[in-house]
């Protein structure tokens, strides 16, 4: 049985990823140092899998640290999610978002090369892409452009291992852009639980509908989309993870080098669309009031899935009213979120 190294597995991403590869066949590892996620997730994965996971609360740009989870592990694979990933904090606080995602993804790339793993599985972003709006985005779209320090990290680190997989010829890498992750398990067990206010829509909606935040605030109506509000491509959190699985997959068919791969649905759907939705699976209105544009926002982002789908054999296969009812379950069970440790 291979054995796949998940680094911030206890994330909201990692966690399901961590269900997808059990799921698939795979011994799991688990490394967090639980700046954004909980040891009660820990608890969660054991009911909904039906066994423990190893686990190592460790900091990822701590290379001492995090050696010894290569010395005790004989690690085939990496998945590398670990890093800081708020667009606004990354502006407040550039040095720790360019230390710290940065700084892992290194310490990570030492340690796989010093202990011969040659599979890695990058969590990149669609924000590589920046401020163009020559949608849909393809593989070869143009990138660097980006708008924030979280942006740039992820654009770096692409680099990074461009470079290192040029060094190391027997490496095998794949970086994953992906769009919105929304959506939560079918068991409502996990599911996004940002720590104070959300950042993100879904997780603002959630907590509207639940009645734990007042209103929601949409930044801008008069966009040049159909219905005025800006369009993004959501992708449930469970296919995500199962794209995850594919890329695992694809490197141990395929040659050493680096291949790169958007992961959405391929479609943008509007913010006054996602609100539809969810108040179809809360069964009452969201509260809602219009201001003015953020900065920084484009009008409509969304993916070119073809490649994906030719060469991973991957399609997403949940819809916007799927994202919204397994958000809304995760909500209704976990009103408070997670149990803080």
């Amino acid at each position: 049985m291979a054995t796949v190294l998940v680094t911030g597995g206890n994330g909201y991403i990692g966690s399901h990823t961590v269900i997808s590869l059990f799921e698939s066949g795979y011994d799991v590892v688990i490394a967090d140092n639980l700046a954004n996620s909980k040891m009660e997730v820990q608890k969660r994965l054991k009911t909904i899998c039906g066994r423990d996971f190893k686990f190592y609360k460790v900091d990822c740009c701590d290379e001492k640290a995090l050696s010894v989870v290569f010395e005790e592990n004989r690690i085939d694979s990496v998945i590398h999610f670990a890093g800081l990933k708020a667009v606004g904090e990354s502006v407040r606080i550039p040095l720790d978002y360019y230390s710290n995602n940065i700084g892992s993804a290194i310490t990570v790339c030492k340690l796989m090369k010093k202990y011969g793993v040659k599979n890695l599985v990058f969590s990149s972003s669609a924000t590589v892409y920046g401020m163009s709006e020559d949608v849909p985005f393809t593989e070869e779209s143009p990138v660097g452009i980006c708008t924030n320090p979280y942006g740039w990290t992820k654009w770096m680190i692409e680099q990074i291992l461009r470079d290192f997989a040029v060094s190391e010829p027997s490496m095998k890498i794949c970086l994953l852009r992906y769009f919105n992750p929304v959506g939560a398990h079918e068991s409502g067990l996990i599911g996004e639980d940002p720590r104070g206010i959300p950042n993100n829509l879904f997780p603002y909606i959630s907590k509207v509908a639940g009645g734990t935040l007042e209103k929601l605030t949409v930044f801008g109506d008069d966009y040049d989309t159909p219905d005025g509000t800006c369009l993004r491509d959501y992708i449930h959190v469970v296919d995500l993870a199962e794209g995850h699985v594919k890329a695992i997959q694809y490197l141990d068919s395929h040659d050493a080098g680096v291949c790169l791969f958007n992961l959405g649905t391929g479609k943008g759907t509007s913010v006054k669309e996602a609100i539809a939705a969810f108040e179809k699976a809360c069964g009452h209105p969201i509260n809602h009031v219009f201001g003015d544009r953020r900065p920084g926002d484009i009008a409509v982002c969304y993916a070119s899935t073809e490649k994906a789908e030719k060469d991973l054999g991957f399609k997403a296969r949940y819809n916007i009213d799927d994202m919204c009812s397994s958000c809304w379950k995760w909500q209704t069970m976990n009103p408070e979120g997670l149990a803080d440790d």
